[in-house]
């Protein structure tokens, strides 16, 4: 496993962006957890927020959050992902006021890239929705995910 680094990025005088240590993270943990839970409905259930915390306290994914005004204002939550021929650090959640993460995008995404070299990744995934795709010029939408739901047969 690659070495964990701790990390405080200032934009401005009133935000910045913070790479929480998994032996932090139970110190963070009431103020973000709301942030965390809301990217549930959007997800297919693969994950909730108590398998976050545990993932993120082994240090299996990584916690980073946007502070603006000394408040949590967005939580990202990343993952590196070790494919047979790259590694890749995978945005798998992010919480907030979409109006906080459309102003400092540019900023956060910034340091979790800077993050993601210092990791030996050499590109970035998301699972999100479309919508991400007006605010992030530079990607694209490599593949669509599809699912169905077999549960209903398991009875």
């Amino acid at each position: 496993m690659p070495e964990y680094i701790f990390s405080t990025e200032q934009a401005g005088r009133n935000c910045k962006i913070i790479l929480v240590h998994p032996d932090d993270l139970s110190a963070v943990w009431d103020r973000v957890v709301d942030h965390i839970q809301k990217c549930a409905p959007h997800s297919e259930g693969e994950l909730d927020s108590a398998d976050f915390y545990i993932s993120l306290s082994n240090a299996q994914m990584q916690l980073w959050l946007l502070i603006v005004n000394d408040e949590v204002a967005c939580v990202a939550v990343t993952q590196i992902i070790p494919y047979p021929k790259k590694n890749v650090l995978r945005i798998l959640a992010l919480g907030g006021e979409p109006f906080v993460w459309k102003k400092y995008w540019e900023f956060a995404l910034s340091k979790i890239e800077d993050f993601a070299m210092e990791m030996g990744c050499t590109s970035l995934e998301a699972w999100t929705r479309r919508a991400f795709l007006k605010i992030l010029k530079d990607w694209k939408s490599s593949y669509s995910v599809i699912t169905k739901d077999l549960t209903k047969r398991m009875h």
